[in-house]
């Protein structure tokens, strides 16, 4: 009796083990694309953009769609649901989910959460013309390449920075280091949310990346998400 009772214990223990997060682990989505697939970490300091992710992804909202604009040593962006059955040639981009995020830039200390450095995982958002708060789009999302910059042009950089980040981002010597040897695009610092990176599939990216594309920046060849799913957590 007293041995059953042991393993009636034991079972209850295993059972609440199984709802209790491993420390240190991070939800990861896995992109498999007509060019490979491509290993998304998510970070948990940005929570409404990553579960608004994960979410997408449980959901199939991004099983097909396409990579309907990629720019050549900057980024690769997908997200628009009507590129789903879209015609060669037609003009995308603009369609979304209907909502937007609000964004998640800074810690509560004022730093800046997340640098776009190659493979960093960001949300697309609408101008500050229309978009002040810099809320982030429901579901276009976006994954830098870069380059790396020279030290004049990171000064120019620094300096636009200061302006449009209201002097929360600045370009220290630190940061001026980074950029200059890591490849990234330091120009969207502190102005989009930057919710993850890649934790495996950058020879992918660098394949798209280099894509030849029309005047709209579009694939000429269209490149897909044939699915996106969860993989751990």
């Amino acid at each position: 009796m007293l041995r059953n009772k042991h393993l009636r214990i034991l079972t209850v223990v295993l059972a609440l083990a199984a709802f209790v997060p491993v420390v240190g682990q991070r939800s990861q989505v896995l992109l498999e694309t007509t060019e490979g697939n491509i290993l998304l970490t998510l970070y948990d300091d940005t929570p409404r953009h990553r579960d608004n992710f994960l979410r997408l992804a449980d959901e199939h909202f991004y099983d097909s769609l396409l990579f309907h604009r990629v720019i050549k040593n900057f980024m690769i962006q997908a997200g628009d649901p009507t590129s789903r059955h879209a015609e060669p040639g037609a003009s995308l981009g603009e369609a979304d989910n209907g909502y937007t995020i609000e964004p998640e830039l800074f810690a509560g200390d004022g730093r800046l959460l997340h640098h776009h450095l190659r493979g960093a995982l960001a949300m697309a958002r609408e101008g500050d013309d229309v978009n002040p708060e810099r809320r982030s789009s429901g579901c276009h999302f976006y994954i830098v390449w870069g380059k790396t910059f020279s030290s004049s042009d990171l000064k120019q950089i620094g300096e636009r920075l200061d302006t449009m980040t209201q002097h929360r981002v600045v370009m220290t010597p630190e940061l001026m280091d980074l950029y200059r040897k890591t490849p990234g695009t330091p120009h969207l610092d502190g102005q989009y949310t930057v919710f993850g990176e890649v934790a495996e599939g950058l020879d992918v990216v660098k394949r798209i990346q280099q894509t030849f594309t029309d005047d709209a920046d579009r694939p000429v060849d269209d490149i897909r998400i044939l699915r996106a799913r969860r993989v751990s957590r």
